[in-house]
């Protein structure tokens, strides 16, 4: 597997510390995305026209007519993809509802896991997970059928989820005393999938922040590592460490674990450092690095305070768009690889 070099080191801070865009820089703030989601190009651009918004908008119209479009295929296998970064804030959660959704409304049938004990994961897709409701928790704990706990979404029938209380708070602690600890979700998995007679095309776990006994089941119930890597700073900060607990978890635990994807996250192309980032990780893992990258949104985040995802909450805007290239991306990716391997 593909893990890139285990010296990694976050690129220099830029000399200047202020890494505002000059007024002529083309790309648009967070406040105008907001205006231009809600505005039809046709009436908004003039056809000399020059400005960075109208450039903008011409960009996203462009987009958007590519991708109604595009056709994809699914190859019919289904894919348990972990989402995992220990670094907090990097986009996981965010990552892993709007590409859940954006799949979803690609035909795909989509089962997100919410294995962070706070829950964003279930609040974004809209299904209650309250204190009294089975959970994940229940899965891990008490050996619950993972089909009891399920819960459709009200964005779509295609998107399933599994949803975290906050008894999952607990759940590392008294794990350390359950035999198998480590191989409970992957049982869970393994039955339903075995168990149900609708297929599903994707299964994607939302990890919390850290590297403990949740993570490490996810890890063992995927057959893929997705990571979200934000484009500033400290990001590749503690990718080693990461990496070389995916390389533990393959040897004693998961042998068919594989980084398969890293997703560019929360990207300023006002600012040179972002760049930079991205270039660094490129340069690391060339194969793994999807061609969309994901930028700074207002409206991705406002979504989950509405009980949303992006696509649903403002579909017209940029980073509804770049995550449901993501998703194009991924499945063509896969089917490429599924017709290398036939």
């Amino acid at each position: 597997m593909p893990t890139g070099d285990a010296d990694l080191e976050a690129p220099a801070e830029p000399a200047e510390p202020d890494q505002a865009a000059s007024p002529e820089d083309p790309t648009v703030t967070q406040e105008e995305e907001s205006a231009i989601a809600q505005e039809d190009p046709a009436d908004v651009v003039q056809e000399d026209d020059d400005s960075p918004i109208a450039r903008e908008l011409a960009d996203l119209s462009a987009r958007r007519k590519v991708l109604e479009e595009t056709e994809v295929h699914l190859t019919g296998r289904t894919r348990v993809l972990t989402v995992s970064n220990q670094k907090g804030g990097v986009g996981k959660t965010t990552t892993t509802v709007n590409l859940a959704a954006a799949l979803a409304e690609r035909g795909a049938r989509v089962l997100v896991i919410d294995l962070d004990p706070q829950g964003n994961a279930s609040t974004a897709l809209g299904v209650p997970h309250t204190s009294d409701i089975p959970s994940v928790y229940d899965v891990l704990i008490d050996e619950f059928p993972l089909a009891d706990i399920i819960q459709v979404s009200p964005e779509s029938p295609n998107l399933l989820c599994a949803p975290s209380t906050i008894h999952l708070a607990g759940a590392e602690i008294e794990l350390v005393s359950q035999v198998a600890r480590e191989h409970r979700l992957r049982v869970a998995v393994d039955e339903y999938l075995a168990k149900n007679p609708e297929r599903l095309d994707f299964i994607l776990i939302d990890c919390p922040p850290s590297l403990g006994l949740l993570t490490i089941n996810a890890f063992t119930a995927a057959g893929e590592l997705l990571i979200p890597i934000q484009c500033e700073y400290y990001a590749l900060e503690g990718l080693s460490q990461l990496l070389g607990t995916v390389q533990m978890i393959q040897k004693h635990l998961n042998p068919r674990l594989q980084l398969s994807t890293i997703m560019l996250t929360m990207y300023d192309g006002r600012t040179r450092l972002a760049q930079q980032v991205a270039d660094e990780v490129r340069a690391h893992f060339p194969k793994e690095v999807l061609d969309t990258i994901i930028p700074r949104s207002v409206r991705v985040s406002e979504a989950p305070s509405f009980g949303q995802s992006v696509l649903a909450y403002d579909g017209q805007s940029a980073g509804a768009i770049a995550y449901r290239e993501a998703a194009v991306e991924m499945i063509r990716r896969d089917s490429a690889s599924n017709e290398r391997g036939a």
